[in-house]
């Protein structure tokens, strides 16, 4: 009986052309791969990994430090007792060449202690809040944003210094913003 022979070990396969292969078998999985490099690579990056870490853990922790101190002189103990309460007036807008451009009434709300308080702009109809950024000394400085303001006539954010006045149960309020349009505006005032 005849049949196919099988070619022997040594002669590999031919294919097509006839030429022979070096291909001898075909896998579906990958061939194993060296790890003679790999656990220093990883021991490397791991190292890395801990030194960029405790860079950010003690950058971030000097920050918060720094950032404590920063609040605890100035901001720590809130709104004084004497600036508690509220307080209105008129405060004429100026330009940053000077030339008036409003009038406009403010009311300002602040609680005793509180790191907030509220603005209303009443001639303008616009209402905000106000968050204590700074305290130096008698002069507090307020951030203010804007929550209410139907008709667009006033900025979103701006800034709000109070010192006292000339006499008792006075502020002095310097109001600084920056307009739709970019113009710088400062307007001043006093409070009772």
């Amino acid at each position: 009986m005849t049949g196919p022979s099988s070619p022997a070990p040594e002669e590999g396969r031919t294919g097509e052309s006839g030429a022979r292969s070096p291909i001898r078998g075909m896998s579906l999985w990958p061939p194993p791969r060296s790890n003679r490099h790999t656990g220093k690579r990883s021991r490397r990056g791991v190292l890395v990994a801990v030194a960029a870490g405790a860079v950010l853990l003690a950058g971030t922790t000097g920050a918060a430090v720094l950032g404590l101190e920063w609040r605890s002189s100035t901001t720590e103990d809130g709104v004084p007792e004497p600036y508690a309460g509220s307080w209105r007036g008129e405060m004429s807008q100026r330009d940053e060449a000077g030339n008036h451009v409003v009038d406009w009434g403010a009311e300002v709300t602040l609680e005793p202690g509180a790191q907030r308080g509220s603005a209303e702009w009443f001639t303008l109809n616009c209402r905000g809040s106000l968050r204590l950024t700074e305290r130096d000394g008698q002069d507090l400085v307020f951030d203010y944003v804007e929550t209410y303001d139907p008709e667009e006539h006033c900025v979103d954010e701006s800034e709000l210094e109070l010192r006292p006045g000339d006499t008792d149960g006075e502020l002095r309020a310097r109001w600084n913003a920056v307009s739709h349009d970019g113009t710088s505006m400062v307007s001043t005032g006093t409070l009772s």
